[in-house]
C-alpha cells in the first residue's frame, strides 16, 4: 500500500511541525504496468519525461516562479549529478508542444528512525497552464517511480504560505492524520 503524506509547515519554520495529510492506496494501476519514465498523456499531447540537460534554462525560470533563485548553470550541474544515479533521486518535466511547463523532483530518504520513504522536493506548474491536471500527472509519475524503487511511502512538504499547494493535495484525496 502506498501512502502519500503531506506535511504542512508553519511560515518560517524549518522543522516538520504542522498538519500531516495522508492518502492511502497504490499508484494508479496504469502507471505501474510497464511504467515508462517518458510517456505521453491523454492531456492535450502532454509529454512527461525525465529531466535532461536541455531543460536547465526553462526549469530555472520555473524555480523563480516558486520564489527561489537558481541559475541555469546550477540547474544543469544538478541534472548531471542526479542522472548518475536515477535510483535515489529523479526529476520529471511536463512538456507541452516542446515547452517545459512543469517539473517534479523526488528523492528516496533513508533515515535511522523510519523506513525509507520518497520525498517530493518540489513541484511547480507554469502559472498559465495550472488547473489542467498536469500537477496530478506529475505526481502519478512520482508515485510510480517511488513504487518501482521499492518504497511504499511518498511525502511532500510545503509552507503554510502556499495555500494553493495545500488545496491541491487536499483535492487529490489527502486527509489529515496524526504525525
Amino acid at each position: 500500500m502506498l501512502f502519500r503524506s503531506y506535511v504542512f509547515h508553519s511560515a518560517g519554520q524549518d522543522t516538520a511541525r504542522g498538519s500531516v495529510l495522508q492518502k492511502a492506496g497504490r499508484p494508479h494501476a496504469k502507471m505501474l504496468e510497464g511504467f515508462d519514465m517518458n510517456s505521453t498523456s491523454n492531456n492535450n499531447d502532454l509529454l512527461i519525461r525525465s529531466i535532461e540537460a536541455r531543460d536547465a534554462h526553462e526549469v530555472s525560470l520555473l524555480i523563480e516562479q516558486l520564489g527561489y533563485q537558481r541559475a541555469a548553470d546550477g540547474v544543469l550541474a544538478w541534472i548531471e549529478r542526479i542522472n548518475l544515479d536515477p535510483t535515489s533521486q529523479i526529476a520529471f518535466v511536463a512538456c507541452l508542444r516542446n515547452e517545459v511547463i512543469g517539473w517534479i523532483e523526488i528523492s528516496i530518504e533513508r533515515r535511522l528512525q523510519t523506513p525509507p520513504f520518497a520525498l517530493i522536493g518540489g513541484l511547480v506548474i507554469k502559472d498559465e497552464v495550472r488547473g489542467r491536471g498536469i500537477g496530478r500527472e506529475l505526481c502519478q509519475h512520482a508515485e510510480a517511480w517511488s513504487w518501482n524503487q521499492g518504497v511504499d511511502t511518498l511525502r511532500v512538504t510545503s509552507r503554510s504560505t502556499r495555500p494553493d499547494a495545500h488545496r491541491f493535495y487536499l483535492r487529490d484525496g489527502y486527509r489529515e492524520v496524526r504525525s
